[in-house]
């Protein structure tokens, strides 16, 4: 009886494992500062990272300094703080046109 609960439970969990790595869409231009800095949709860190590319891909620029990056994604968290309702998209778009 136990080697067919365990040859049943260990058939489940293959079946399971594809469906577990479903692809989950996010709409980025609606996540807000609240969001991006309590990680309620994804890891801050990587959400700047996609932003970075993002920006820089708009600019045709494919040299990212990594100094500047974390100093950016500082500043962007600091002005969030201020704005938790604000798009954290509109928040890296200030950030951004302030630098230049």
């Amino acid at each position: 009886m136990a080697k067919k609960t365990l040859v049943l439970s260990a058939t489940l969990a293959c079946l399971a494992a594809p469906v577990a790595q479903a692809q989950v869409q996010i709409d980025v231009a609606k996540i807000t500062c609240e969001q991006y800095l309590l990680f309620k949709v994804a890891d801050p860190r990587d959400i700047a990272i996609w932003l970075s590319g993002y920006h820089h891909g708009k600019a045709g620029g494919t040299v990212v300094e990594t100094q500047q990056f974390k100093d950016k994604s500082e500043e962007v968290k600091t002005y969030c703080r201020q704005h938790l309702q604000q798009p954290v998209m509109e928040a890296v778009d200030k950030i951004v046109k302030e630098s230049k």
